[in-house]
């Protein structure tokens, strides 16, 4: 009970000190949240470029052209083999008729040319439509493809792939690391305005510890006072994550520039995006106030 007494009694105090100290925690409000919306903007564009990553990854797919002599005990041998393949995530195969019917069905002129053909004058490939597991291996499976028997050729869009893969990599990579620097600068911006609100209270704290007081029953209260800090912070950052991003969204069409680029929608993604700033926001005061306590008051 008597500690249930003491952090409630330190909820009060914290609450009190915000107020009473209301410049410099102005000062660190405004620091959270310039700082935490800075950060926002970086997490929703980290993560909408990994989505857009993901997406394209998800549509890449390697083509594999057989034979024209190729029969249809040579397609269940290349069927089997394919299944037994690790990176192997779904297939699909299509004969040459049903290519021509496809060809056929995007193009008047491809329908007047082929509409002439019969089944054995058929130019045309089987085909089967691979999706891989790990886009890092596509350029191993597509090799290991190419070497099965009856099998003519196989495209994947190799070179430009794994450009085009490497390049998102890195701005995720970026991204992610621009978010965590910005946490960094966070925890030193706090640090240096409790400091001052610190310093200011040095005689108070120096009567608590002549009287008796625990370095709990003083740390406490700090600690306190910059989690509400962080929370009272992170309003504005969560407003626009919520708001921002949905308006963002609704203005686009949930589409960036074409419509190969898909944003992430704005449900759930708003919601968990608001509490990973706000608990950000409050781990960030917390350690904020527990650091400048511990390093520059020494209890």
């Amino acid at each position: 009970m008597k500690i249930f007494r003491m952090l409630s009694r330190s909820i009060r105090d914290a609450f009190k000190s915000v107020f009473r100290n209301f410049s410099l925690s102005l000062a660190s409000i405004s620091c959270i949240t310039i700082t935490l919306i800075i950060v926002v903007v970086s997490i929703i564009a980290s993560l909408n470029v990994e989505n857009f990553t993901k997406e394209i990854e998800g549509d890449l797919t390697i083509v594999v052209f057989l034979d024209t002599d190729a029969t249809n005990e040579d397609v269940e041998d290349i069927t089997q083999k394919i299944k037994k393949l690790d990176n192997v995530d779904s297939y699909k195969f299509q004969g040459k008729e049903e290519v021509k019917k496809e060809m056929a069905k995007e193009s008047e002129i491809f329908d007047s040319v082929m509409s002439t053909w019969t089944a054995d004058d058929n130019p045309l490939k089987d085909t089967f439509q691979i999706k891989v597991k790990d886009i890092n291996q596509i350029g191993n499976t597509a090799k290991t493809l190419k070497k099965m028997p009856k099998v003519s050729i196989v495209r994947y869009g190799e070179g430009m792939v794994e450009k085009l893969v490497n390049a998102f990599s890195s701005i995720e990579k970026v991204a992610y690391g621009v978010v965590i620097a910005l946490i960094i600068v966070t925890v030193f911006l706090i640090i240096n305005t409790i400091k001052l609100t610190i310093f200011s209270r040095k005689r108070e704290i120096s009567i608590m510890r002549l009287v008796g007081a625990s370095n709990f029953s003083i740390k406490t209260p700090f600690i306190i006072e910059g989690m509400i800090l962080g929370l009272i912070g992170s309003i504005i950052p969560v407003l626009l994550a919520t708001f921002g991003y949905l308006a963002f969204y609704n203005h686009f069409d949930g589409y960036l520039f074409t419509r190969l680029i898909e944003l992430i929608k704005p449900e759930p993604f708003i919601y968990t995006t608001s509490l990973a700033i706000i608990i950000i926001g409050i781990i960030v005061g917390m350690i904020g106030s527990a650091s400048a306590v511990r390093k520059y008051l020494k209890i």
